[in-house]
C-alpha cells in the first residue's frame, strides 16, 4: 500500500505499526522517526499541503487530520481531488486508541495495532491518586494569548493519568484562552510549556515567569515552570507515552515539595 501522511501523529502511528516502508510521502513537519522521514518526499506544511504533490505520489490512502485548526480545508481539497483518505479527530486518549486500531486495520496489521494499543494502555494506566491530592497542572499551548487545553483534549486525560488535574477540564472545548486573573484564581501548582509548532530550544520559561499578573500563581512563586516539547503532548500518537511520563515527573516534583 502507498501511504501519504499529512500530520506528524499519523506518520508516527504508521511507523509504530511497522509499516513505515509503505509511506511514500509526508508533510513538512513530520520529524520522527528521523531515519524514516529523512528520505521521504515532502508535500507541504500541515496547513499548506500541496494536493497536486500528494496526487502525484498516487497514494492508496492519505492520512489527514481534523485535530489541527484549519486542516479541515486541506481535507476538503483532498476530498475534492478524489483521493482516498481518512481524517481522524481524536479528543481523548480512548479516541487515540481507536484511531491506531483503525489505521492498523486499513493497513492490514490488526494484530500489531492491538499490540501498540496494549503498550499504550499499560504505559498510560491512571495513577492511583485521590482527587484532593492531585496538583493542578497548566499546560500552555501558546503564550500570547495564553491558550490551554480544555475538557475535549487528550492532554486533559494525560494529566489525570499522570496524577494531576487540568483546572480547565470542565470546559467543553478543545482549548481555551485564559486571562491572568483566571490563572491566579485557579492557582496552578505547575506550568508546562508545550508551545505548538515552536522548536523546543526557542521556548523560553522566562515568558511565563515574567508575565504580568502571574507573580502570585503558586507555579511561578515556587519556580515550577517546565518544558515538555509539543512532540510529546500535542501529537495523538504512541509518543504520548513519553509525554505522560514527563507529566508524572512534574507531579512528583509538586508532591516532593509538599512533603518538605
Amino acid at each position: 500500500m502507498r501511504i501519504v501522511s499529512l500530520t506528524c501523529s499519523n506518520t508516527e502511528i504508521v511507523a509504530a505499526l511497522g509499516c513505515g516502508d509503505q509511506l511514500v510521502g509526508v508533510d513538512d513537519y513530520s520529524d520522527y522517526p528521523e531515519e524514516l522521514v529523512a528520505k521521504l518526499p515532502r508535500v507541504g506544511p500541515d496547513l499548506g499541503i500541496r494536493v497536486e504533490d500528494v496526487a502525484r505520489l498516487e497514494p492508496d490512502l492519505v492520512l489527514a487530520s481534523l485535530t489541527v485548526p484549519g486542516h479541515e480545508k486541506v481535507v476538503e481539497s483532498i476530498d475534492k481531488a478524489g483521493l482516498p483518505y481518512i481524517a481522524p479527530a481524536p479528543t481523548g486518549i480512548d479516541d487515540v486508541y481507536r484511531d491506531v486500531r483503525d489505521i492498523a486495520a486499513r493497513l492490514g496489521v490488526v494484530e500489531r495495532g492491538e499490540v501498540v494499543v496494549a503498550e499504550m494502555q499499560a504505559a498510560l494506566a491512571p495513577a492511583p491518586v485521590s482527587e484532593d491530592a492531585r496538583p493542578k497542572i497548566l499546560v500552555e499551548w501558546w503564550p500570547k494569548p495564553v491558550i490551554v487545553p480544555a475538557g475535549q483534549s487528550w492532554v486533559t486525560d494525560l494529566i489525570e493519568r499522570a496524577g494531576g488535574v487540568n483546572p480547565w477540564r470542565d470546559v467543553d472545548r478543545e482549548s481555551v484562552s485564559v486571562e491572568p486573573a483566571e490563572v491566579e484564581r485557579v492557582a496552578p501548582d505547575a506550568v508546562v510549556l508545550s508551545w505548538c509548532g515552536i522548536e523546543p530550544h526557542k521556548v523560553r520559561a522566562s515568558v511565563a515567569r515574567e508575565r504580568d499578573g502571574w507573580q502570585n500563581v503558586p507555579a511561578i512563586a515556587h519556580d515550577r515552570v517546565v518544558l515538555i516539547p509539543e512532540a510529546y503532548l500535542g501529537r495523538p500518537s504512541p509518543r504520548l507515552i513519553e509525554g505522560c511520563e514527563r507529566l508524572r515527573r512534574v507531579v512528583g516534583q509538586v508532591h516532593a515539595a509538599r512533603s518538605q
